[in-house]
């Protein structure tokens, strides 16, 4: 377990000595660090670690993801100013976030099926970022039910993240279940309404969704469960004709053996005879969204929770102003990861104009690109109050299930900090546009 108190400020400071040195001292022993350092190492010993079809639906984007590299090459396009001669030997990465002082300027982004790389999923996602003070995200495409997650990580910092569904009782219930679960906030992605061009699963022809993977928050709520057993009485129609091969067999044992919520059974064979895990699959399909979400059905948001609520998938400045009209709490700049639109607008180049409208008013987090504490300080120097990093931890879980994660969020933060203190800064708040040559 990691040695950093969570929720503790003074914790994350000396992160990168703490950091360096156990790596160092380790090796002495032969021994070597779970995940590689390096980004693209990471990235590659996950897709050899990874089935294709995991690895496809975490790493891929958009279209020609041409927005996943255009995040990316946004960052190239700053430097980090080295100040030597300053006395940086103590440095305090903590900032203030929804009104409590956070150890780190960082937090997990929302990742939906992440039993697709580990069998704990979120669970042991949970577990280390509790270990390190980070929040989490949980997201509404979990692997398992928010109460199940939060027990495993007992008292850490928990946001919840909701797909606006079709059905508003269903975000009525999911809401109250986070609340109740301990989420601090709610965070509405607003830019899944219609699913993005993704390239890589249409060319696998998978979604695991369809396999009942990534829907626990839903076959765990009582809402969802009634519309599931009023469409298995209410259906009528035969089962679509499928071809049968092995294929086939393998995803309905998959969905029945996320069924036993639904049936109350843990015999797979009383599931797979039942219709409610099918059922539960396509009422999911039918509801997991919503085209015509608009700016004033989002008040009704304040009905289901007394909790604050965060906007996720903002881009355009003048949605971020809106935002800030409308009294919501904060804003997450994000493009999903490059995953809806082909050739966006990458998060980063619209960062700085939207902390310059709405910065002060609300805090503004950010996502998109992250890879690295430097990219990490990059952020934090153009505006955002905090960043969320996304993809290196599912690399991290597939290669090394929680000590991968632990360790992904322990090399970040350890960059930063190094980043800091060469920049000679000593906290986040002197992060700010002087610390970066634009190039």
């Amino acid at each position: 377990m990691s040695n950093v108190a969570p929720n503790d400020p003074a914790a994350a400071r000396g992160i990168s000595r703490r950091t360096q040195s156990d790596i160092f001292r380790a090796g002495i022993s032969g021994d070597r660090p779970a995940v590689p350092i390096g980004v693209d190492a990471l990235g590659a010993e996950a897709e050899a670690a990874l089935s294709t079809e995991a690895y496809a639906y975490i790493a891929g984007g958009a279209g020609s993801e041409a927005t996943v590299a255009a995040n990316r090459r946004e960052f190239e396009r700053w430097q980090v100013w080295p100040r030597p001669l300053r006395d940086v030997s103590s440095r305090d990465l903590s900032v203030e976030f929804l009104g409590r002082t956070r150890p780190t300027p960082l937090l997990l982004a929302p990742l939906g099926v992440m039993e697709l790389v580990h069998p704990e999923a979120d669970l042991a996602v949970a577990r280390a970022a509790a270990s390190v003070g980070v929040p989490y995200t949980v997201s509404n495409q979990a692997s398992f039910p928010v109460e199940r997650i939060a027990q495993s990580a007992p008292g850490a910092p928990r946001l919840f993240q909701l797909y606006w569904s079709a059905s508003d009782e269903l975000n009525a219930s999911l809401l109250g279940r986070a609340e109740a679960a301990g989420c601090e906030a709610i965070v509405v992605t607003l830019d899944t309404h219609l699913l993005g061009w993704r390239t890589r699963d249409l060319d696998l022809a998978y979604l695991p969704f369809t396999r009942g993977m990534g829907i626990a928050q839903y076959t765990s709520d009582p809402v969802f469960q009634a519309l599931v057993r009023e469409r298995a009485v209410a259906s009528t129609e035969p089962a679509s004709a499928v071809r049968v091969t092995p294929r086939t067999i393998a995803a309905g044992v998959s969905i029945a053996r996320k069924g036993s919520g639904l049936t109350g059974s843990r015999s797979l064979r009383e599931n797979l005879r039942s219709p409610l895990p099918r059922a539960a699959v396509e009422t999911f399909l039918d509801v997991f969204s919503t085209p015509t979400l608009t700016w004033d059905d989002l008040a009704r948001a304040r009905e289901w929770t007394s909790l604050p609520i965060l906007l996720k998938g903002i881009v355009h400045p003048d949605d971020a102003e809106r935002a800030a009209d409308a009294g919501v709490d904060g804003i997450w700049v994000s493009n999903h990861g490059g995953r809806q639109i082909d050739r966006s607008v990458p998060t980063l180049a619209v960062l700085p104009e939207i902390a310059e409208r709405v910065g002060g008013r609300m805090p503004v987090v950010f996502d998109s690109g992250i890879r690295s504490g430097a990219d990490a300080a990059i952020a934090l120097a153009l505006g955002a109050d905090v960043v969320a990093l996304g993809r290196p931890y599912a690399y991290g879980l597939g290669i090394a299930g929680e000590r991968g994660v632990r360790e992904v969020i322990r090399n970040v933060l350890a960059e930063l900090d190094i980043t800091l203190g060469l920049a000679g800064l000593t906290s986040i708040a002197e992060l700010d546009r002087d610390a970066l040559r634009a190039v």
